[in-house]
């Protein structure tokens, strides 16, 4: 079986970003999946009513029952048809966040380096040979060497999921699209602290910035593409 061939740019329908991806130009990125955004202790604490954890409740709740599960499957299917699965966290390169970008210091958000919370969650986690990229500030792009790294990959197509949705997610989508990759966002694998948030994020990125899909859908797509590519 032969890959179909790829569509002009200005195809109709945006065909040309819909397009399968091709496995060995392909990266999965995952976005802050870290200890300080979930933990079963994290979530027994905000249970606890008036708890300062108890706003975030939904979406950890949300990242146990089906984030966690479906970027289980997704890394999997990915890494056994070749798929590079990185990751990045919001981590400072100090133990003090002086480096952190001025936003991450007004609004409190701060990940020592080397801390516990910096840490992907262990049950999405990374191998021995995956790579992170910490990052001191929302966007990716912005804050790291991240497009430095891709290209030396010879990565063209990019997956992309984690938290939150419309924030750090939002930004890394944007800025992969504007800097040439051909973006997949996996919608049942992102979360945001209000579901209202991540319906109207999804929608915004949709179609312009990225082409949605769902788990099912990508490992579905990932288990043809690699077939056809060994046929």
């Amino acid at each position: 079986m032969r890959l179909p061939s790829i569509p002009a740019i200005d195809a109709p329908g945006g065909a040309y970003r819909e397009r399968p991806i091709e496995p060995r130009k392909t990266a999965l990125l995952s976005i802050d999946m870290q200890n300080s955004e979930w933990s079963r202790e994290k979530m027994t604490r905000a249970r606890v009513p008036g708890a300062p954890e108890a706003t975030y409740l939904p979406m950890m709740e949300k990242m146990e029952a089906q984030l966690i599960p479906n970027q289980q499957r997704l890394q999997a299917a990915a890494r056994k048809a070749g798929i590079e699965v990185i990751y990045t966290t919001i981590e400072s390169y100090t133990l003090d966040g002086r480096d952190r970008s001025l936003d991450h210091k007004i609004s409190h958000l701060f990940c020592p380096k080397g801390s516990w919370e910096a840490k992907v969650i262990p049950e999405v986690g990374p191998e021995p040979n995956d790579i992170v990229i910490p990052k001191t500030a929302s966007g990716i792009f912005n804050s790291t060497n991240i497009e430095y790294v891709l290209r030396n990959l010879g990565i063209e197509y990019l997956v992309i999921y984690g938290i939150c949705t419309d924030q750090c997610v939002e930004c890394a989508i944007r800025d992969a699209a504007d800097r040439g990759f051909l973006v997949t966002q996996i919608e049942d694998a992102c979360a945001a602290v209000e579901e209202r948030r991540h319906d109207v994020s999804i929608e915004q990125m949709r179609g312009h910035y990225c082409r949605t899909r769902t788990t099912a859908e990508m490992i579905a797509e990932i288990e043809a593409v690699a077939k056809s590519a060994a046929a």
